[in-house]
């Protein structure tokens, strides 16, 4: 039998991936069954659960990671041209996730992870990743701008990240269930309400 690449292994589970996110936003997370995954990819549950064996619960996080690690990426090749204020790095993040189709999905997975102790523990994983990196841009403009903060640079980021990290998902949240929401708007107030 011949052996299967890491290539195409990741393949199938970005396969994998892209379909739950269709069913996911069609059906939302509670009401998309593995069955359903089977029926809309035309894999077999065997397939799903051999690149996927927590199931639903683990491709829908995987999903997630999948793109705020694409959002942690742009923000570090933002970062390469110099320092980010506050502002600009909540902005190339947002930027980012208004381009994906998985973003109106994302306050499905905060509830989940409220009552489910496992998934906690992935979204946790992910914010965290998130949460850093956002910290050491935020120092990194602290350290060049110490006139426009109060303290520390370092203290000061640590203090100041996860207040600038919520801009993120209130963009989400209100984006997601606000029809009048505007999004344009929301990030031109970020400039006017985060240091720049």
């Amino acid at each position: 039998m011949p052996k299967v690449t890491d290539e195409y292994r990741q393949a199938r589970r970005d396969e994998i991936i892209e379909v739950a996110i269709g069913c996911f936003l069609t059906r939302g997370y509670g009401h998309t069954s593995i069955a359903d995954l089977v029926a809309a990819s035309g894999l077999s549950a065997g397939a799903i659960y051999g690149n996927f064996p927590g199931g639903r619960d683990e491709i829908f996080v995987a999903a997630a990671t999948r793109i705020l690690d694409s959002r942690r990426l742009d923000l570090e090749m933002a970062r390469r041209e110099g320092p980010l204020s506050p502002a600009e790095i909540m902005t190339t993040l947002i930027t980012g996730i208004r381009s994906e189709a998985i973003g109106p999905i994302l306050p499905q997975l905060w509830g989940e992870a409220v009552v489910q102790p496992d998934i906690l523990v992935l979204v946790n994983g992910v914010f965290a990743q998130l949460r850093s990196t956002i910290h050491d841009a935020v120092a990194d403009w602290a350290h060049a701008h110490p006139d426009r903060i109060d303290g520390d640079p370092d203290e000061w980021a640590h203090r100041v990240t996860p207040v600038i990290l919520s801009t993120a998902p209130g963009y989400i949240l209100q984006q997601a269930v606000m029809p009048d929401f505007d999004g344009d708007a929301y990030l031109a107030a970020l400039r006017e309400v985060l240091p720049h």
